[in-house]
């Protein structure tokens, strides 16, 4: 075989190879579980999400970058099996330690800023997560981050991790955050603040119990307010009639004093006299003098009695 022969093979040798590699560099599937972005030249299209065969300009002209389009998880938090186990240690904000679990579910949702944003968008997600726990938990009491306020935490951290993310673009977003455990450090301090808040609940309940005795001796009050004004308002009205009785019985016998004198008048000092001396006998003497007559006003009955004589009169005179 001559030298010529030997070149013309392998040119079609290296020709073929490279028809070869050419054809199968310029197709691509992808899953419906990813998501590619066509590269061309070192720079980034538009990300292709459908699922299928695709086509593309050979290697090194183009070349595709797939990624999941699956949820992740990054774990935030605690951990006692890793040497530096302080890394989730924080401050609340009336200086108390707390250590906190922090589950962030995120997925890549522009592709394009996901490779060419950031060296390493995951690290970046890692920061903004600590940043956004620490200064949330730095604001609130560690009543707040153990008992009732976690669902508020929790929602602080989603949003302040929402809007770091957006403004780093690095093609990734925040799906959920779920605040797993906010835990004191240790046994001693756990201990510590369970007699603390035993003690905050005790008084309370002394709170409570006070505050309860005291709505009770308050509407007891008030019950008997409301029954002395009753007992008022019955002497008043009971005080206004006879009042009106009296006034009423008063015209009624000024009427009749003013038709007859001189009957209503001794009608009124009898009956004056029956009052004052409800049990004195009272003698009533004619004009004549002569008739004296004995009225017993107690029994309602008038007799008649005859004066002593003269001589009896002389002899007591004597």
């Amino acid at each position: 075989m001559s030298v010529k022969q030997i070149y013309k093979w392998t040119g079609l040798l290296v020709l073929a190879v490279v028809l070869l590699f050419a054809f199968f560099t310029t197709w691509y599937t992808v899953d419906e579980s990813e998501q590619a972005v066509v590269i061309t030249l070192g720079e980034a299209e538009e990300g292709i999400t459908d699922p299928g065969l695709h086509f593309k300009m050979p290697w090194p002209v183009q070349e595709v970058e797939k990624m999941s389009k699956e949820t992740f998880s990054l774990d935030f938090g605690f951990n006692e099996e890793e040497e530096a186990a302080d890394k989730a240690t924080m401050i609340t904000g009336d200086d108390e330690i707390v250590q906190a679990d922090l589950v962030v579910q995120w997925k890549i949702t522009e592709p394009e800023q996901y490779l060419f944003a950031s060296e390493d968008p995951k690290q970046v997600l890692n920061n903004a997560t600590s940043s956004s726990l620490r200064g949330v938990i730095g604001s609130s009491e560690i009543d707040e981050a153990l008992t009732s306020g976690k669902a508020e935490i929790e929602n602080e951290v989603r949003e302040r991790l929402v809007a770091l993310m957006e403004q780093y673009e690095v093609g990734v977003s925040i799906i959920d955050v779920r605040l797993q455990e906010v835990d004191l450090p240790n046994e001693e301090v756990r201990r510590a603040f369970t007699e603390v808040t035993d003690a905050r609940e005790q008084m309370q309940s002394k709170i409570n119990e006070a505050e309860k005795y005291s709505n009770q001796k308050r509407e007891e009050a008030l019950g008997e307010k409301d029954a002395i004004i009753q007992r008022a308002e019955g002497d008043k009205v009971e005080r206004i009639q006879e009042a009106k009785g009296a006034v009423a019985k008063y015209n009624a016998l000024l009427t009749e004093y003013q038709s007859n004198q001189a009957i209503t008048r001794e009608r009124l000092m009898m009956e004056t006299l029956e009052e004052v001396l409800p049990e004195a006998n009272v003698y009533i003497m004619n004009d004549d003098g002569n008739t004296m007559k004995y009225l017993p006003l107690n029994q309602g009955q008038v007799q008649t009695v005859t004066p002593p004589a003269a001589s009896d009169e002389e002899d007591s005179n004597e």
